[in-house]
């Protein structure tokens, strides 16, 4: 009778491990295919600011480097696969879009160009989306460093040596959406 416990013990012990070990590793791919998601949605992003930088173009004198900045954050993007590498690609394709919305505000009539508005309306929906995924990816990071914290996950953690996830952090300036009206 006693070996019948202590195998269900053990087996009990076995299930709860496995059931973890999995859980993590649902956690950990969540991550994984989250930072996709941003990284997508940080290609729609600088995509469409190509097109806005096309129509500002078209009124002002838009510098190059322009350009050039937003073709080479497009292919880091690609490579990116860190949460402080998208944060910093984040970082800098804000600071172009700041820089073409002051552009914009030099030029009224380029404020009620269709096209423009057409633009400026879809990197509204784009920022919402990002902020969604962000949200998201640092909720699943939270429960993994949580499990990875807490006892008894902690000890499957420790067997399977599994580390703490890196939150997305995006600077506290960047934190707040642009303002993207015109009004």
């Amino acid at each position: 009778m006693l070996k019948i416990i202590v195998l269900g013990i053990v087996i009990g012990i076995v299930f709860y491990g496995i059931t973890v070990y999995n859980r993590f590793m649902t956690l950990k791919n969540g991550s994984q295919a989250t930072l996709g998601q941003i990284k997508v949605a940080l290609k729609k992003r600088l995509d469409m600011l190509s097109q806005l930088v096309e129509t500002v173009k078209n009124y002002a004198s838009f510098e190059k480097e322009t350009f050039e900045k937003i073709t080479q954050l497009r292919s880091q993007i690609l490579g990116a696969t860190t949460p402080s590498e998208i944060s910093e690609i984040e970082k800098q394709s804000r600071q172009i879009l700041g820089n073409i919305l002051v552009a914009v505000e030099n030029y009224p009539e380029l404020k009620t160009s269709e096209l423009a508005k057409q633009l400026t309306d879809a990197i509204k929906k784009i920022e919402e989306e990002i902020s969604r995924h962000r949200y998201t990816y640092n909720n699943i990071v939270q429960e993994f460093n949580t499990m990875i914290d807490t006892v008894p996950s902690n000890i499957v953690a420790n067997l399977f040596k599994f580390s703490k996830l890196e939150y997305l952090r995006f600077e506290e300036q960047i934190e707040k959406r642009p303002d993207l009206s015109w009004n």
